[in-house]
């Protein structure tokens, strides 16, 4: 599932294979794009933006890409067979003298002039791994509204950008709060290190090909994607809710010993317990 520590994985892949090298593909597949045409333009850059990413080529044009839960960029030697998925999945390529990035189902493909950026990307948060990051506004954004569970107010890319599903799961459990805690109910220890602590999961993960939060091998992490095992700290099965503001759901990981407090009366993974 991208989030910010894959999507720079992404940014880092696709800046080695393009940047400072001239266009002599570019074949992009949606409907709006289809007269488009990159060819002949050297790629200047590839930067990550939360979940964002941003290929500029000279001319003053940016290709914005967002993987959202399955799109993914590929890259290959030059003739080397694409295997990311079925050819209809494909939705952008851009090819050099020696190798092709391939975008495979992704969700969000538009062209840009640089200078409007902000159309697309100007309403994110403080991103957790760019150089724009401010642990301080992060949080203050965060705390507007107070009585926003945490789970959903750490996805909201608004506050602050690069956390999904799982990140969001495993920093509640870090934190030892359930992700339906009003954010103004957070413990004024844990607001302020949870910034600091997001931004530390990220970065240890931005170079690793598996990701982990616990720092064990073989155990990679507490809760995402455990349900009904039994917590790496007090042996508690895992539980697993829906969780989302009525406009998409979020399967969501926790462990009611570890995680104390509100939430849904039923879940998978554990007897029935009653919203607080």
């Amino acid at each position: 599932m991208p989030e910010g520590d894959t999507v720079w994985q992404a940014a880092r892949r696709l800046q080695d294979a393009l940047a400072g090298r001239m266009l002599t593909r570019s074949d992009l597949r949606v409907p709006r794009l289809a007269t488009a045409d990159l060819t002949g333009r050297t790629v200047l850059d590839v930067t990550p933006r939360g979940k964002h990413l941003l290929t500029r080529v000279e001319g003053g044009l940016t290709l914005h890409s967002h993987l959202r839960m399955d799109g993914s960029w590929r890259v290959y030697p030059h003739g080397q067979r694409w295997d990311g998925g079925p050819a209809h999945q494909i939705r952008a390529v851009l090819g050099n003298a020696d190798r092709t990035a391939v975008g495979y189902r992704l969700p969000v493909l538009e062209l840009l002039r640089t200078a409007d950026e902000d159309r697309a990307v100007g309403h994110l948060g403080p991103d957790l791994l760019g150089p724009d990051w401010d642990p301080d506004l992060a949080l203050a954004n965060l705390l507007k509204d107070p009585a926003r569970p945490l789970g959903e107010a750490l996805l909201d890319q608004r506050n602050l950008a690069g956390i999904g599903n799982i990140f969001k799961s495993e920093l509640c459990f870090l934190l030892g709060v359930t992700p339906w805690l009003p954010v103004g109910e957070l413990p004024a220890d844990r607001s302020a290190k949870l910034p600091g602590l997001a931004r530390k999961l990220l970065e240890f993960n931005r170079e690793r090909p598996v990701r982990n939060t616990t720092g064990r091998r073989g155990q990679d992490l507490f809760v995402y994607g455990r349900a009904r095992r039994p917590c790496l700290r007090c042996r508690t099965p895992i539980r697993l809710a829906d969780q989302g503001d009525g406009s998409r759901e979020r399967p969501t990981y926790w462990c009611p010993t570890c995680q104390p407090g509100p939430a849904p009366a039923r879940s998978s993974g554990g007897l029935p317990r009653t919203v607080r």
